[in-house]
């Protein structure tokens, strides 16, 4: 009912300046008569007709202005008070991991209500803001310009590598499909992004790939990467989250240790911490669950699966395919904001990466999905404004997820789908715009701002019927 009332408003906005022009058309063609009626009885009488009286012209602009804005603020009025738009108080997203489950529903970060212990060890959340990039979409031409990444450009010593090599990160390791035809038998990505790592050394560096999210608040969320990883052995494949050194979070993947002859595909699972630099950044020496190595049981190098990151408070859950691989808690787990990196690199060490590789090898990147929320003030601010009523209904979008116990298709679809595709999904936030045919920021408003172009040209309609300009 809402709308209708808006919708019949809009209408009078503009229907009222027409009928003050009607009526003033009407005093004019009055004023007329009566002054060819008072010319031809003047001649044979004396008494003159009375005028019709007219507004004077501080009147007519008083009445323009009060038939314009009157309206709007029914309008105003008459708008429904839950969500303007769908999702604008967050995205839903389930972690899964242990067998018993406490419900919790936050904006925050803060828990705000505990469920009933329930057997299949899942927690409900809901996140206020997103980054999602499809990389398919987004070539090494637009990727400078992408106003979500940044490619990477820095190098290091042999030391800082710890490794027999340096790195050397360089914008042209970040490439597209058609640019940087993968080595090593990585050759059929499709449309992706690529990171790649180059054979040859260069001034005593292994040539490596870096990819970063400019936004640094992301704290607490739901990250997730489509990748599909480089057969050739002497790589490190990395998908993680980064405060700093002691706090960050990582799914590493050795490709010296991929041996398809007995299905043996390990992910490293870390936490760094204090406790882990102490031991010369070695979780597994921590003994405190930091670390995890578990087998994806498939080949990640024969397509892409998504890897999924649930960084949420008190805990870290990692996933392949939506089947959760490791949960950790503990003083390990980090407690600030942070960014994501995409990482592809070697430095020699025969203890981690091996390598470098014999051919150039490559990591492609499908696409990136984040779910989190900001420690920015604004951020927290822009929520508050535009999330008047969380439990309206579409308030809250639940993130699809791909799952390993949904069909096929059900898990094709959730990879494909982006609330950022969609009309009405991210107004407030910001995203990548495909549309802008290379890069630049959108920031998505609600759609009550226009009504302010609705009132400017009301009065300017309004202000032409009354001779005001």
């Amino acid at each position: 009912m809402g709308h209708g009332l808006a919708t019949a408003a809009a209408a009078v906005t503009m229907i009222m300046p027409i009928l003050w022009h009607r009526q003033r058309s009407w005093q004019q063609q009055q004023r007329s008569t009566s002054k060819t009626n008072i010319r031809s009885h003047s001649r044979s009488h004396s008494r003159r007709r009375p005028q019709i009286p007219t507004p004077s012209s501080s009147v007519r602009t008083l009445l323009c202005i009060i038939t314009s804005i009157a309206p709007l603020l029914l309008v105003a009025i008459t708008l429904p008070s839950p969500a303007r738009a769908d999702c604008e108080c967050g995205y839903s997203a389930a972690t899964r991991s242990w067998a018993n489950r406490t419900t919790v529903t936050t904006t925050t970060g803060e828990k705000q209500q505990d469920g009933e212990e329930d057997e299949d060890g899942e927690w409900e959340y809901v996140f206020t803001d997103l980054i999602e990039t499809d990389f398919a979409r987004l070539g090494s031409s637009s990727i400078g310009a992408d106003t979500d990444w940044a490619r990477q450009v820095f190098n290091l010593s042999r030391a800082r590598a710890r490794g027999e090599f340096g790195e050397m990160f360089a914008l042209g390791n970040v490439v597209d499909t058609a640019a940087g035809a993968a080595g090593g038998g990585n050759d059929e990505e499709g449309a992706a992004l690529q990171l790649v790592v180059g054979s040859q050394l260069v001034d005593g560096m292994v040539p490596v790939a870096e990819l970063d999210t400019r936004r640094l608040d992301l704290f607490w969320g739901t990250f997730r990467a489509s990748m599909k990883l480089p057969r050739t052995p002497g790589t490190c494949a990395a998908f993680f989250w980064y405060f700093n050194d002691t706090q960050e979070i990582d799914m590493e993947f050795l490709t010296k240790d991929f041996d398809a002859s007995n299905n043996s595909f390990p992910v490293n699972l870390v936490l760094q911490s204090a406790a882990s630099a102490a031991r010369g950044y070695d979780a597994a020496q921590t003994g405190d669950g930091s670390f995890v190595r578990a087998q994806l049981g498939f080949d990640p190098t024969a397509g892409f699966h998504e890897y999924r990151i649930d960084y949420v408070p008190g805990r870290v859950v990692f996933y392949a395919d939506g089947r959760p691989l490791a949960a950790m808690r503990g003083g390990a787990v980090p407690a600030s904001p942070g960014h994501l990196i995409l990482q592809h690199w070697s430095n020699g060490n025969a203890l981690w990466t091996g390598g470098p590789p014999t051919t150039d090898s490559s990591l492609a990147v499908r696409y990136v999905k984040a779910y989190f929320n900001s420690s920015a003030p604004q951020r927290a601010s822009d929520h508050a404004a535009r999330c008047s009523d969380p439990a309206a209904a579409g308030a809250v979008c639940a993130v699809p997820d791909v799952a390993d116990t949904a069909t096929p298709n059900a898990s094709a679809a959730a990879a494909a789908w982006f609330f950022s595709d969609q009309a009405n999904m991210t107004n407030n936030q910001t995203v990548y715009s495909w549309q802008s045919g290379g890069g630049g920021l959108g920031l998505r408003r609600q759609r009550g701002w226009l009504w302010w172009p609705s009132a400017a040209a009301a009065l300017l309609v309004c202000g032409w019927s009354a001779a005001l300009w």
